[in-house]
This record gives structure tokens, sequence and C-alpha cells, in this order.
């Protein structure tokens, strides 16, 4: 979006007021993607004029009749002028060509002695983060309001104190420059995220283990100084997360991940089927679900910590480079709605993951080199997201088919994002040359590019055509008002106490229910439960209406953790369920939408009004398909496998068919045909 500010003749003796036009909505720059013409424009230098900069990918809008209208091109700055280079015979352009022409000055064309100022519009949330400057993470500390107690520091740029740390970010800021340096960064709370409340999450690497008695005193006379400065109370108060010792191991991920696989390597459809019988129990032995389940119900702790109990939670690992960087996502993705937005959630991996120093070379093992490194933390991260985004759709811009082509995206090694174990480590190979002296520096793409991967009509299915959009406010009810979750509202953070049982048959029924509930706690809920205090906040919130721009909170009950089977099972023609599933139900969803958009325009022309910006674009690839699969759009549909009328292990237990014709006939479950 352009602007202009104080044009005019210039030559006065105070330059004018600047101010700012803007020739179109907000809302109709996302209506108005076009691609740019092919045809190139030359642009007229006079002689000695040189050519300053230019942006390649320019709209100049045109208002006809209230109605609004553009052209793409070039807008180019030189020594000597602004000019605009579009398609000449554009019909945009009123009269077409002229016959009254200034040789100098085109029509497009605006002398610097006659701009006072040049404005430059972007909007942040269409825009991923990377955080590798440090106005990237001032930018964050502000959208957060965290800004107040913390500051953004540059004493590792050039990885000149640590090289498992990123050239910039964000500490307290009481917190001496000098205190980072002394332990090489281990031992220093960094900033993750803060809370509208005010409390914060930070993480922090454990200190180097000293056998010396000496050097171990002066590293807890470290600490000391290094909690006070971030536990203050009655003002601030921090609890710490030892996930080192008091949490999953990353050998555990490792075991349950292998197991889990096992499930979807299927080699044919006999092996298929022949496992079909025993597959819950398979997936139950794997414990990868529990995993889950055991992650979500941590960060909904924490959650509760930093939302009910108004304290900072500060996460202690050994690097602070893998569960912190999963739980520090949850929670951010459980608590700030920007990062349910897909360019909010590619910039919190950038800023949790990639920048948090995530050993993604050595967690994927991309140069296997290192078995028993390999450990899928970020994947654990995705099946936890998706989690969230079955639960939730609304509340997610992005879908599941994204979170998916993200997950294949990790083993792309074109891409730098997930490559490297660090961002020094990526610095230094994309800039060092090669032997070959004629060779050129590496040069990777960003994943979050996604048109180098797929076509604009494959890229609709990464968005969400029904989430929902948050309420634009007006200026009056803007004013004043402070972002809050709306379901923090009276939490106890007490168990509280119930009234007597009264009944005759209170002791009966007592010892009935205390039973009951112990087998079925066991089968629907993992070995940890959550604590008084998270069990409170956790009830009391799904207790009330969802506010799918508030807090977040998944459901943990057993049959709610399920198997992400767009990713796993969609390589499996006998899993998939043709014109079934919740695919079937969003193509349903998505021709109602359609209908309502076709009323809305009828209605709109009728009343000579000009028609909302709609940004819910139904998929034309979901459309257009009469007989969806359940793994759409990755189902394999040229390949079919019916079910046997037995299981292949049924027939092996019956033995040979002049034994089978010999039995008498008897009741055989098969279960759902």
């Amino acid at each position: 979006m352009l602007g202009k500010g104080g044009v005019g003749g210039g030559g006065g003796t105070k330059a004018p007021k600047p101010s700012f036009v803007s020739y179109v909505r907000p809302e109709e720059i996302h209506t108005t993607e076009k691609e740019v013409t092919q045809k190139e424009v030359t642009l007229h230098l006079l002689p000695g004029e040189q050519l300053l900069c230019e942006a390649s990918i320019v709209m100049k809008y045109v208002q006809e009749d209230s109605c609004l209208s553009g052209v793409y091109g070039r807008l180019v700055c030189t020594d000597f002028k602004i000019a605009f280079l579009g398609d000449d015979h554009s019909t945009l352009d009123n009269g077409g060509e002229t016959q009254f022409k200034n040789k100098i000055v085109g029509a497009n064309d605006v002398p610097l002695h006659c701009v006072d100022q040049i404005y430059g519009a972007t909007d942040p949330k269409d825009h991923t983060v990377m955080f590798d400057t440090p106005k990237d993470w001032c930018w964050e500390l502000e959208r957060t309001k965290g800004s107040v107690k913390y500051k953004t520091v540059n004493v590792n740029e050039g990885y000149r104190i640590c090289d498992r740390l990123p050239a910039y970010f964000v500490v307290p800021t009481p917190l001496l420059e000098e205190d980072v340096k002394r332990f090489q960064g281990h031992g220093i709370p960094i900033w993750c995220w803060s809370c509208h409340n005010g409390s914060a999450l930070l993480k922090m690497s454990a200190l180097p283990k000293e056998q010396d008695d000496g050097a171990l005193q002066i590293q807890k006379s470290f600490l000391d100084g290094i909690y006070k400065t971030i536990h203050r109370p009655p003002y601030e108060i921090v609890k710490t997360e030892d996930l080192s010792n008091n949490f999953l191991s990353l050998q555990e991920i490792q075991s349950a991940y292998c197991k889990f696989k096992q499930l979807f390597l299927i080699d044919n459809s006999t092996e298929f089927w022949d496992t079909d019988i025993k597959w819950f129990s398979l997936l139950e032995s794997s414990s990868w679900l529990d995993i889950i389940r055991r992650c979500l119900k941590k960060a909904i702790e924490i959650t509760e910590c930093l939302e009910a109990q108004n304290v900072n939670v500060l996460l202690l690992e050994e690097n602070a480079t893998d569960l912190c960087c999963l739980l520090s996502s949850l929670v951010q993705v459980m608590m700030d709605p920007h990062c349910r937005t897909r360019t909010g959630f590619q910039s919190l991996i950038q800023k949790e993951w990639v920048m948090g120093c995530h050993s993604f070379l050595d967690r994927c093992n991309h140069l296997r080199q290192s078995d028993k490194e390999e450990v899928p933390v970020f994947l654990l991260f995705l099946d936890c997201v998706w989690q969230l985004v079955h639960q939730h759709p609304p509340a997610f811009e992005f879908t599941e088919t994204f979170l998916t082509v993200l997950s294949d995206s990790l083993y792309i090694p074109i891409f730098s994002t997930f490559f490297f174990n660090s961002p020094h480590q990526k610095d230094t190979n994309m800039g060092r040359e090669s032997l070959d002296t004629q060779s050129k520096p590496l040069t990777l793409l960003t994943v979050w590019d996604w048109s180098v991967q797929f076509e604009p009509k494959a890229q609709t299915l990464l968005r969400n055509p029904l989430y929902v959009e948050k309420p634009k406010l007006d200026k009056g009810q803007r004013k004043g008002s402070r972002f809050k979750h709306q379901r923090q509202l009276s939490l106890p953070l007490t168990q509280s106490k119930s009234s007597p049982k009264r009944g005759f048959f209170r002791e009966e029924t007592d010892h009935l229910i205390k039973n009951l509930g112990k087998r079925i706690s066991k089968l629907i809920s993992s070995s940890d439960e959550l604590q008084d205090n998270s069990r409170e906040f956790y009830d009391s919130w799904h207790s009330k209406p969802t506010d799918y721009h508030g807090l977040l909170l998944p459901h943990l009950e057993g049959p709610e953790i399920k198997v992400w089977a767009q990713r796993y099972l969609r390589w499996i023609p006998e899993a998939q369920i043709l014109g079934g599933g919740r695919v079937a139900a969003m193509s349903k969803l998505l021709e109602m939408m359609e209908e309502v958009q076709r009323l809305q325009e009828k209605i709109d022309a009728k009343h000579h009004r000009p028609a909302e910006a709609v940004h819910t674009q139904a998929p034309s690839l979901l459309r257009n398909s009469a007989r969806l699969s359940s793994l759409f759009p990755f189902a394999l549909l040229q390949r079919h496998s019916s079910k046997p009328v037995l299981p292949t292990s049924g027939w092996k237990a019956l033995g040979g068919e002049d034994d089978l014709a010999k039995r008498e006939d008897e009741f055989v479950d098969l279960g759902d045909v």
C-alpha cells in the first residue's frame, strides 16, 4: 500500500505538515492479488540520471466511480524522480495515448523536489518474522508488552560468546552483559514470551557440571544472583520447571516413536489386515499418544501458572534446546492467538526452534551419522499442535494439511530452516566458499516461501476457510481497552470444598463410584494426573464457551487424543474412507459458504454498494472432487484393496479349507466392515 505526503511545488519557507493519503482500504489489498505483468517496461533516464533503488511488485490504484482497481508494476527511484513502470497500454490508464506528452516527466513520474516524504506500510501479521535482527526482537517485545521488564542484547553478535545461542536475544533488564559472558551463556534466563498480566515465560540452560568445590560454589552464588533478578516477591515470583529431571526424557520419546512408526510401515495389504486385529493394542504399547498427552498436560500446568497464578515460569534444561522449545511453543499457541495465525505460527517456529538452536541436523539425522541423537522432538510438537487444531478448528488460520506439509519439509534438504543445529552453524556453512574457486557460497531457500513447493491453487488448502477472524473494534471500543483472555475470570487457585453428600445409599454409592472411577481413570487417563490447581483451571475453562481469540486448552481425556491420520495413514489405501470423514463434512460446509457469499453479492449489487472483502476462499481442489477420501489431498485413490471377509489372522487360526468345511457354523465378530 502506497501513499504520498506533502506533495507540492516546494520552495516554501516552512515544510508542510506530513500527511498520509491511503488510496485503498486495507481489506481491499487481499482481494487484488494478481500476477505481475510479464511485459517489461523500459526506464528512460536523462543524461547523468542514476537509478538508486526499486521495488519489483507494486500496485498502482485508480479510483473510478467509487470502484477501486489497480495494475501491477515496478516503482523506481532515481536521483531525479520517482517513477511507476506499468503496462503503458493498460485499460486502467485514462484516455489511452495522449498527444501532448512531456519528454522529461511522464504521467507516472514525480520529481523528488515535489516529494516531501514517502511512506511504506506493511502489515506485520502477513510477514514471517525471522528474529535474526534486534529489530525483530524489539517488535516482539512491543507486541507482547514485555519491553518494560526485558531488553534485547547483542553481546553474542558474531557468536563471540557462545555458538549455541543466537546473535540476538532477550534477557531481564537488570541482568548485566558481564553475567552473560561469565559462563558463555549458560545459566542465563532468556525471555520467550510475556503474558497480558505481566508474567513471563523464560528458559535457561544448565551450568557446566564441575567437580571442583570452589567452582561449584562460584556457580551457586552466580545462580543465586540470577534468581534474585527474576524472583522479587511479592511483585514477581518465579517457578522453576526442571525438564531434565521431572519430565520426559529424550530416550522415552525416541523409543516410543520407533514403536509407533512401525504401525505405518506396511509392505502389502496382507500385512495390513494381519495387524488390523491387534492395531489398537500395538498403538497403546507404543506410548506415543501418552507422550503427547503428557506434553499437553505440562503445557496446561505452565499456562495455569502464567494465567491464573500470575507468576513467571522458568524452564530449565541441560541445553534448553529440546523440551524447552517444545513446551514454550505449546504454551504460546495456547495463550497467544497471534501464534494461531499462519504467519504467527511460522514466526513462533523461527523464534523458539530455529533461533532457539534446536539441533535439527542431529535430531532429524539428516547426515545419517548419529542414530542415537535422532529424536523427533519437533515432530512431537507438530503432533501436539495437530491435537489442538483437530479439537478447535475455528481457532487456527492454518489447516492440518499445512502441518502435514510442514512436517514433510523437515526432511527436504534444500531448506535452510530445518537443516542446521544452530544459527552459527548455518551462517558458517552458508557463508563459506567451497574448494572450487569458481563456485559461489552455499545458498538454501527458506521453507516459508510456499510458492517454491506448491502452486497457488494448492496453497489454498493450507488456509483454513472456517477460521474465525478477530472482530474489528470501533475507535471508541479500542480506546483504553487492553487485551485480556476472557477465560481468566474468577478461576479459583485452590480446590473448592464440595457440599456434604446426602442420600440413603451414600456409603454404598461412594464405594462403587470410587472403585469405578479408578478403573475408568486408568483407561482414559495417563499415569500422571494434573495438579490440583491445574485441574481446577482446566475444568473451569472447559465449562465456559470457547473464545477462539483467547486462551485455548486441549481436551486430555483418552478418546480426545487421536492419531494424526492424514500424516501417518495417507499412503495406506486400505485406511482411507471414500466419501467420508471430516473432509466430506468440510466440502459441504464450503458449498454452503459459497452459496452465502453469492447471495451476499446479489444483495450488495441490488443496494448499489461495494461488497465486503471476503478473505475465505474455498479450495477449488476440494470443491471439484465428487468423492473425496478421508485422507485428502494425499490419498492414492488409484489403488484399492477390499477388506477380506475374515482377517488374515482369523484364516490362520481356522486352518485349511478342508478343515473349515468340516466345522459347524459359528459366530465370528468381524468388527466394522
